[in-house]
């Protein structure tokens, strides 16, 4: 069901996308695991096939507008959209990882940002600004709230970390029988803004946020988009739903229930 064009889902089909949740999940933690120095972004991206078929799922990235692989690896001033091949990650990199998945035509989105050995103190603290921003935003998500509350939140969060940039050319979004859908979710905004938030709408929120200008460009392959001024960028998203007794994490293997209880939110999930 549409209302106003932003698709409103059933339970079952809500339980449905939680399917696709959990092979994202999955395959992030697979690949959260695996990589290391010395493998490539190809490397990475034949894993995440391996394990979004042996699920019994597809990949909504591969073939999307000709996008070549089953995630996007955007390694360090990549802000998101990298392509996997062979470049070599090295100790001392990041690497953003997302990834997808449909299951009997519903649609799971979710991404990480890893460390490959050690790295700057700085960089290990953009990485948690950026995650804490997501689940706070998500966190921030009621029955009746609008989507800027999210957005608001997401700010909040990252401008009470530091002195970041807040990418504004890309945003979270909502999901269902398609991957990108309405409403959009910045991350940035005023909070009462913007579409109701209902039960079984479902919204990816994905921050993206670097050590310096939110300015991006995108380079000559038409995907992906790196930060301007070379600083380096993090990216985390998952996929969530609003219940009658809270959020539910579609992508988290545990649904959210410790991240959203640390932040004295109600759990969702079944």
């Amino acid at each position: 069901m549409f209302d106003r064009g932003i698709q409103i889902k059933t339970p079952e089909q809500i339980a449905t996308m939680r399917s696709a949740g959990l092979v994202v999940g999955r395959t992030l933690e697979l690949l959260t695991a695996e990589v290391r120095a010395g493998m490539t972004t190809s490397d990475l991206d034949t894993i995440a096939r391996d394990a979004i078929a042996s699920a019994g799922a597809t990949s909504n990235f591969l073939g999307y507008h000709g996008f070549p692989g089953v995630i996007c690896t955007s390694v360090n001033d990549e802000v998101v959209h990298g392509i996997p091949g062979d470049r070599v990650l090295r100790d001392g990199d990041i690497v953003s990882i997302d990834c997808g998945a449909v299951v009997d035509g519903w649609h799971g989105d979710a991404a990480v940002t890893v460390a490959i050995g050690e790295v700057p103190d700085e960089v290990t603290a953009l990485l948690r600004a950026t995650e804490d921003a997501m689940w706070r935003g998500i966190a921030a998500a009621t029955i009746g709230g609008r989507v800027g509350d999210i957005s608001h939140a997401v700010e909040t969060a990252i401008v009470g970390a530091g002195d970041y940039g807040i990418v504004e050319g890309y945003t979270g979004h909502g999901i269902g029988t398609e991957m990108h859908q309405a409403p959009d979710v910045p991350n940035y905004g005023k909070p009462r803004r913007g579409p109701k938030l209902v039960k079984g709408l479902a919204l990816a929120v994905e921050p993206m946020v670097t050590l310096g200008t939110h300015q991006t460009r995108t380079l000559a392959d038409d995907w992906t988009v790196v930060t301007t001024d070379g600083s380096w960028a993090a990216h985390f998203e998952n996929t969530f739903t609003l219940t009658d007794t809270g959020a539910w994490v579609l992508t988290a293997l545990d649904g959210g229930r410790e991240r959203l209880a640390a932040l004295g939110v109600p759990y969702g999930g079944d």
